[in-house]
């Protein structure tokens, strides 16, 4: 029997078209998942396949409510025994942020691979179509089931966990060298060189979870000012991820900023500005994000204050993730 998939599609630079070829900026979401599948040769050739278009836009556009949407229209997809996993196409722009939220909500065996491009549909080597066809090899392939939610971008298998936009331009901004590449997409077929770990289910369960709580992320630097801090208490955030220098340092405004938010019962978080490395704990002060970066530890904890997770929960949660 042939793999039996559903594809998705929200919209982002896969999906748009601009008026001349050579244009690679100021294009405009203009395809429907329908009509991008049917635009690709081989693609319907992969598996079955039927597609579904929650939203089509922008990735910058996405709102807390489409992407708890979008969580739930996946989940409900792998609960069906007639579907045996899911490729969703999505702007790169924020990519990651939904990759980790998915990593964080939604676990089953069944594969769910998101797919950008980083080229819009109309321009010369457009990359989005490849990507989307080595989406479907992977999805249709047993060989990705209790992988966790995957990206695949040129060529490469990136496991959600670790997936980052490293370039703002170039078709290789995600996974290439980087941590969490599992395997390649190569002349078609699907290699895998590595498994993830990951936990036997999701961290946080979707039922329920209608809204997600406000978490602001500060940008730390020299000589940083106070009053992003007061800015975040005024305007009622839940929690503060500093994205701080080296292993989580504090400049004295962010330290005095933080100390105030957390009188006034806000969460802090303490990740770092700079790629790789993590935040170690510290005596007192924000917690540290541990391994995570700003953008997922800012999910982490919109996640943790919407299931009223407290302080040494948070912490251990961070932690491990």
């Amino acid at each position: 029997m042939r793999p039996r998939l559903v594809l998705i599609g929200t919209g982002g630079t896969i999906a748009a078209t601009a008026g001349d070829a050579r244009t690679l900026t100021g294009y405009r979401v203009t395809q429907g998942i329908d009509a991008m599948l049917a635009a690709i040769p081989g693609a319907a050739e992969v598996a079955d396949i039927r597609c579904e278009q929650p939203f089509n836009v922008d990735s910058r556009d996405l709102t807390t409510a489409r992407v708890l949407r979008l969580a739930r229209t996946i989940d409900r997809h792998l609960r069906d025994p007639d579907v045996d996993g899911v490729v969703v196409t999505h702007g790169t722009d924020s990519l990651e942020e939904t990759a980790f939220f998915l990593h964080l909500t939604v676990r089953h065996p069944k594969p769910v691979v998101l797919a950008g491009a980083m080229r819009p549909a109309s321009a010369l080597s457009a990359d989005g179509p490849l990507n989307l066809v080595n989406a479907l090899l992977a999805a249709a392939d047993p060989a990705s089931r209790d992988r966790g939610v995957l990206v695949v971008m040129n060529d490469c298998i990136v496991a959600a966990r670790h997936a980052a936009k490293r370039h703002t331009t170039r078709v290789d901004a995600f996974g290439a060298d980087g941590a969490g590449v599992l395997g390649a997409v190569t002349d078609g077929r699907v290699r895998y060189a590595m498994r993830p770990e990951l936990p036997d289910t999701a961290a946080f369960s979707l039922a329920g979870l209608r809204t997600l709580p406000p978490v602001d992320i500060i940008l730390d630097y020299q000589d940083a000012p106070a009053h992003p801090y007061a800015a975040a208490i005024q305007a009622g955030s839940g929690g503060i991820v500093v994205a701080a220098m080296g292993n989580g340092s504090l400049s004295p405004a962010a330290a005095r900023g933080c100390a105030q938010a957390a009188r006034h019962g806000l969460v802090c978080v303490r990740a770092s500005r700079v790629p790789d490395g993590p935040v170690t704990d510290a005596a007192d002060g924000p917690i540290a994000a541990h391994a995570l970066n700003p953008l997922q530890a800012r999910t982490a904890l919109r996640l943790a204050l919407a299931r009223g997770m407290d302080r040494a929960a948070i912490h251990d949660l961070l932690r491990q993730l």
